[in-house]
């Protein structure tokens, strides 16, 4: 081709020109940390003119999420070794929150419907409302039964492999409709997912719902086209499904419905069946979550799975219960740690926990409620996206439940009187779901001291909600550290406070 004189130079000079304003425009930006750094300042800055609203729950006083006092910020000084202190740095911030909730169940919905008209809607509103309650944001609820159900029972005739007759009329009931109005409660949007705790019988090996078994190969397909069929189901409804998991606690053989996958089982069952099944019928948006089972098993699993590069592409999070403790160890948060450390970018979710062993006698027991705050503020630390309670609703004997197997909820309904038992577990829950909305960041939060566990999240507004909770029996002073200003405070024994700036 034909070159005008000059046009080599012409080009280089171009290059050169191109170059030099490239590297003036990108070293005039900000890094990300620079970014980060900004709006964090942004929001932590001017502190000195602002107030610490402070929230609190606590066992020896009436006080319950109530406002309990106004501070504000003065010049941090360096903190001794004497004083118990709580560090913030909004700079280092983490996760994205998604909500906390908890699950309608049959026998939430069963209890729900015994109560007068009144008593509903208190139940309601202590739980979905923002102003005048815990604002919860998410829910959970089973495919067909499970043991907080009146009985066992699934949407399709035995042996129907094809499905052909898939029906949840049986939901229509009471189930739907209590969903319906806790969504209504919510303001019209709750993120709801659904988990099974066994397949129909005639899929099973041991041919029960019941005490365990394992999905039979040859049922793969119909099982994977179950979950769709309930999705579209509900939604035809009026219900949006926000994500579903793949199979409640598969290593535990209950007397319940139960069904066991190995970690290779589960892998094989998302990536070939369930998977492929959901992205053919237009619901590839939902949020599969796998594991649903304690913490202790969770980093096998999730090698397991999100090794396979084929099922991690269908992996929204990883289900985690608290129940590990049932082996006579502690609660293990590190385990979720390593699965962050390891595949930082799957979310983690709490999808259920619940003081087993129901005594009314205990009601008011705060050794429930500390469980609750332990936990929460311990998931969260470890990177937990989400936390979900188990029944919303249970009545005077902790059911119903087909297997007796009785638990607390944070409210339970008493159906012969038509009394409503607030336990302390519902206020600790608040302190997090009333406080901290959607789209929050964690940002990095520690305490000098084991007596008080503590983290924050930096709300959309720009707010900071910071959790402080004393495991002891004393009063005890802290001061309260945000970049260069600080603030002092103090916390009752056996308390849970919600500090908002």
């Amino acid at each position: 081709m034909k070159r005008f004189p000059g046009e080599k130079y012409f080009y280089m000079d171009k290059l050169l020109i191109f170059g030099v304003v490239t590297f003036l425009l990108f070293s005039c930006q900000p890094t990300q940390q620079e970014n980060i750094s900004k709006t964090a300042k942004l929001t932590a800055g001017s502190l000195s003119a602002k107030e610490v609203v402070v929230y609190e729950t606590a066992e020896k006083s009436k006080n319950r999420l109530d406002l309990v006092g106004r501070h504000t910020f003065g010049s941090a000084e360096q903190p001794l070794e004497s004083e118990v202190s709580i560090f913030i740095n909004p700079n280092k911030q983490f996760q994205t929150f998604e909500g906390i909730g908890g699950a309608v169940t049959d026998a939430s919905a069963h209890v729900f419907y015994k109560m007068s008209k009144a008593q509903q809607d208190r139940i309601l509103e202590a739980y979905y409302s923002k102003d005048n309650g815990i604002g919860y944001s998410l829910s959970r609820t089973t495919i067909h039964s499970c043991d907080f159900s009146t009985e066992s029972y699934t949407y399709v005739s035995d042996e129907d492999k094809a499905l052909g007759s898939f029906d949840i009329s049986r939901d229509l009931d009471q189930r739907i409709p209590l969903i319906k109005r806790t969504i209504e409660a919510a303001g019209g949007s709750l993120r709801l997912y659904v988990s099974p705790w066994s397949p129909p019988a005639f899929m099973k090996s041991n041919k029960n719902m019941l005490r365990g078994g394992s999905l039979l190969k040859e049922y793969y397909p119909s099982w994977a086209a179950y979950y769709a069929k309930f999705i579209k189901a509900y939604e035809a409804e009026g219900i949006p499904i926000w994500g579903l998991t793949i199979q409640n606690e598969p290593m535990a053989v209950q007397r319940w419905e139960s069904c066991i996958y190995t970690a290779e089982e589960e892998r094989d069952f998302l990536r070939d069946h369930l998977g492929p099944t959901l992205e053919r019928e237009g619901l590839g948006d939902k949020k599969i979550i796998v594991w649903d089972h304690n913490r202790d098993l969770i980093n096998h699993r999730v090698n397991t799975i999100l090794g396979d590069s084929i099922a991690a592409a269908y992996v929204w999070g990883v289900g985690f219960h608290w129940y590990e403790i049932w082996a006579g160890g502690e609660a293990m948060y590190d385990n979720l740690g390593a699965v962050q450390e390891a595949f930082p970018d799957v979310n983690l979710i709490f999808t259920e926990g619940c003081q087993e062993r129901f005594d009314a006698d205990k009601y008011q027991n705060w050794a429930h409620a500390e469980r609750y705050g332990s936990s929460m503020i311990n998931d969260f630390n470890k990177g937990t996206v989400a936390w979900t309670d188990w029944n919303i609703l249970l009545d005077e004997r902790g059911g119903p439940n087909h297997v007796k197997n009785f638990c607390f909820a944070p409210i339970h309904g008493d159906t012969k009187t038509d009394e409503l038992i607030f336990t302390p577990s519902y206020y600790y829950i608040g302190h997090f779901s009333k406080f901290i909305e959607q789209g929050a960041k964690r940002v990095s939060a520690v305490s000098s001291r084991s007596h008080l566990l503590t983290t924050s999240f930096l709300n959309p507004d720009g707010k900071m909600a910071t959790v402080v909770m004393n495991q002891s029996d004393k009063t005890i002073k802290y001061r309260l550290y945000v970049g260069d200003q600080a603030t002092e405070l103090s916390i009752p024994g056996h308390a849970m406070q919600t500090l908002i700036y």
